[in-house]
């Protein structure tokens, strides 16, 4: 005889569990966890069923909601800026070349690059000939907050005026997909056709619609493969996202986090505003106990005659005029019997909607990584102490993502434009280097790039600080003016140069100058 099984049920009628290590595993406090239980996914399995969603409702919050262009604005003009200025530092010690040489190297490569990336009316860079290079990557700091990734293509382009067939085609990541919107499979994720390893072989890429944009969502009904490199290894389409799991094929666009708070707040907004216009709308009320037919029949009801409102109105008038009752001066009027009068005034119209939205902004402003004071717009409660370290958490956040995805992408785009400038005799590597271009490719490419200045709170203090830290050698002049914005050795030979034309104009030289040349052995001697 089979004994039966007997099974402990939970107060929730799901089987009882033993007592978790983690809180966090178990019910919780009064059990609020009971019902929670999320599936464990990979992050495909997490992201790629609502991709589509996630990234629509993204751009719809851009397009609508001000704090959210905001958001995405912020993230531009702190990590790209006005100009995105190549530092080229090949690595001469695994080259095998001189430093001097390394040095006059990076000065033709970069006068070169800045002559093809930066031509603002050519624009030859870009396929689509509307883009310098800083505006290919403010574009892709954009799409990646938005969508979670950026995309283009390597395009070989012959075109009169331009010194390099190599154009650079933005592919926004919406055109990703499977072939024909099909399910995915072992190999095929989003679009991302990868190899057992993980690694990404060939990109699908929808066509555009060329017409009726009004009808439809400007997507064609063909399907484009793209491998990710050539045969010899120059890449034909380039995918730039920062993977948080293993087998991640697709980003995650900023927003998901937010989406309903962002959606929510305009909602929020306009209620309030709606309230507040009512409120003041209207100086007075005055009620009055008739019954349904009468208050009917005051409203002008179909099946009323509407003269009745206007004599009732004139007959309440009258009334009111002979009531003239005063107190010093002052007319109070002696309403019908039935009838209330109700004071309204506009106050109280915040009823502390200020504080509940500043709790909005700083959830919004915690997903986005953004620091609240300028994402909000709202310094008021801000001292010098705490906007400072508000601005500076969020400057490491803004130098990780130029590092990991601006930067990525101009040197991906440096390395096609470099490779093109050594074939056609642009430039020449230095005599006597031990490795060509491709067997020394990371070596030749190796750059930084210079974007955005730290924004400065007080210059003066900062300026102070920077000046300390390069004189007690725990920093250079190449790394406080990078954080400034600028390049060095371009701010040397400017100097050099202002020099010369002060002393050839007559002109003092600057007061840094003249200091040194007071007192040089007593400046040795604090140094020292």
């Amino acid at each position: 005889m089979t004994t039966p099984s007997v099974e402990i049920l939970a107060p929730n009628g799901q089987p009882a569990r033993p007592q978790m290590s983690y809180q966090g595993a178990g019910a919780g406090f009064g059990g609020q966890l009971l019902d929670w239980y999320p599936g464990l996914k990979s992050a495909d399995a997490a992201l790629l069923p609502d991709l589509n969603l996630g990234n629509a409702r993204a751009e719809d919050v851009v397009r609508n909601n001000a704090f959210a262009s905001n958001g995405v604005q912020l993230h531009i003009d702190n990590i790209v800026g006005h100009l995105f200025r190549l530092s080229y530092k090949p690595r001469w010690q695994l080259l095998g070349i001189k430093e001097e040489d390394a040095r006059a190297f990076a000065r033709d490569v970069e006068q070169a690059w800045m002559e093809l990336a930066e031509d603002p009316t050519g624009c030859y860079l870009d396929a689509e000939r509307k883009r310098t290079f800083t505006m290919m990557i403010r574009e892709g700091i954009g799409t990646h907050t938005r969508l979670g990734e950026d995309c283009m293509t390597a395009e070989w382009i012959p075109r009169t005026g331009s010194l390099i067939n190599t154009a650079i085609k933005s592919v926004s990541p919406k055109r990703l997909c499977n072939p024909n919107n099909a399910i995915d499979t072992v190999n095929l994720h989003g679009g991302v056709e990868t190899d057992r390893y993980g690694a990404a072989v060939a990109y699908h890429i929808r066509s555009q619609q060329t017409a009726n944009y009004g009808f439809g969502d400007g997507m064609g009904t063909t399907w484009r493969r793209i491998q990710r490199e050539t045969s010899f290894g120059r890449p034909m389409f380039m995918h730039i996202f920062e993977p948080m799991e293993d087998g991640q094929t697709r980003g995650a666009n900023q927003f998901l986090t937010v989406l309903e708070q962002m959606q929510i707040l305009p909602k929020m907004q306009h209620t309030k505003l709606q309230n507040a216009v009512v409120n003041s709308m209207y100086a007075a009320v005055l009620e009055s106990e008739l019954g349904p037919e009468a208050a009917m029949a005051l409203i002008g009801s179909d099946d009323i005659d509407a003269s009745k409102l206007t004599d009732y109105m004139m007959t309440v008038n009258g009334y009111h005029k002979a009531a003239n009752v005063k107190m010093n001066g002052v007319r109070i009027p002696h309403l019908l019997p039935g009838e209330k009068l109700n004071m309204q005034t506009s106050g109280n119209v915040d009823n502390g909607y200020a504080d509940l939205e500043s709790s909005v902004l700083r959830w919004l402003a915690a997903g986005l990584n953004v620091p609240y004071e300028p994402f909000a717009k709202d310094y008021r409660q801000s001292s010098y102490s705490s906007a400072r370290a508000s601005m500076l958490e969020g400057w490491r956040y803004y130098m990780g993502r130029r590092k990991v995805i601006a930067a990525r992408k101009a040197t991906m785009i440096f390395r096609l434009v470099l490779e093109e400038m050594l074939h056609r005799k642009l430039v020449t590597l230095p005599s006597g280097a031990s490795r060509d271009f491709y067997q020394g490719m990371a070596a030749w490419c190796n750059c930084d790039w210079i974007g955005s200045g730290r924004l400065a709170i007080d210059g003066l203090k900062e300026v102070k600080e920077a000046v300390m830290r390069i004189e007690s050698g725990l920093s250079t002049y190449e790394k406080e003016l990078a954080q400034m914005g600028e390049d060095y050795q371009e701010t040397f030979a400017q100097q050099v140069r202002e020099q010369e034309e002060r002393r050839d104009a007559g002109l003092p030289p600057p007061s840094w100058m003249q200091l040194q040349a007071l007192a040089p052995e007593q400046q040795v001697a604090e140094a020292a």
